[in-house]
């Protein structure tokens, strides 16, 4: 039976979907079974594993039950590594869930009918608060947070912490938290140590000790359709989400981690 984790953040540009394109990529190396689902509208981890743009079908069709997952699934170039795409019509999602029943669960119903097929199950969420987000935070057993190595990506981890909070309260949904990957992290700058210090500060045990560079190998592998693994293998942000793939498959034998020792985050600046 799969992991089924999502990658979210709730501030753009912090490395959420170079984070679930690469460690997908890294976990299948590794010899799981991975398939990685872009519930962004935005398509970024599509375009970073493929060319093709126009597919007939996407996640949109799956959860609103006008397709099968068979016809949703495709291969990437990286054996044991599957993913369905997504495409800007999965915006028009948010308007169809708002008045059906059950609608925060649509994406954890479509996600049920295949997960005993793989490892791992990924799903890239948008950087940003809506009934998307919350269907794939109910659809998944754990969330990995990418935090940037900057002011606001503290900001967005307690906004993502408060909205993790209202699910397990509301939706009484387990639901939890991996941990944090330290993301676009330069330790030449006085910033990214002093971000890097705080949040392990407050959150030992909770912090990947990968710590994600910003580089230009990973800015550039999506403009080519190619995970880093393929792009550049031996470049740091490759081997630092190689390394992040090594420890969480070490969490393998006890993933399920009590989540309420990782509070909301509270006086970071200290």
């Amino acid at each position: 039976m799969a992991r089924v984790i999502a990658i979210c953040n709730q501030t753009g540009g912090g490395g959420k979907t170079t984070t679930a394109v690469n460690l997908a990529s890294y976990l299948a190396a590794f010899g799981r079974r991975v398939l990685l689902i872009d519930f962004d509208p935005q398509a970024n981890a599509t375009s970073a594993l493929t060319y093709e743009r126009n597919f007939p079908k996407n996640i949109y069709h799956g959860i609103l039950n006008h397709s099968h997952y068979q016809d949703l699934v495709r291969p990437s170039a990286i054996l044991n590594y599957h993913f369905i795409p997504a495409a800007t019509d999965l915006s028009g999602a948010i308007i169809e869930l708002v008045n059906l029943p059950e609608r925060e669960y649509y994406l954890r119903k479509f996600i049920n009918q295949f997960r005993h097929h793989y490892d791992y199950i990924l799903i890239d969420l948008p950087p940003s608060l809506s009934l998307l987000t919350v269907n794939g935070l109910v659809a998944a057993d754990e969330v990995l947070i990418p935090v940037q190595a900057e002011y606001y990506g503290l900001e967005g981890l307690g906004q993502l912490l408060q909205t993790i909070h209202l699910i397990r309260e509301n939706l009484r949904h387990p639901l939890a938290i991996t941990g944090a990957v330290i993301t676009l992290y330069d330790k030449r700058e006085r910033l990214s140590r002093d971000v890097n210090k705080n949040l392990r500060r407050h959150f030992p045990h909770r912090v990947f000790k990968a710590e994600i560079p910003r580089s230009v190998a990973l800015a550039e592998a999506p403009s080519h359709s190619k995970p880093i693994i393929l792009y550049q293998p031996y470049s740091p942000g490759a081997l630092a989400y190689r390394r992040l793939a090594e420890e969480l498959i070490e969490l393998e034998s006890y993933y399920k981690t009590p989540v309420e020792n990782f509070n909301e985050p509270q006086n970071f600046n200290r």
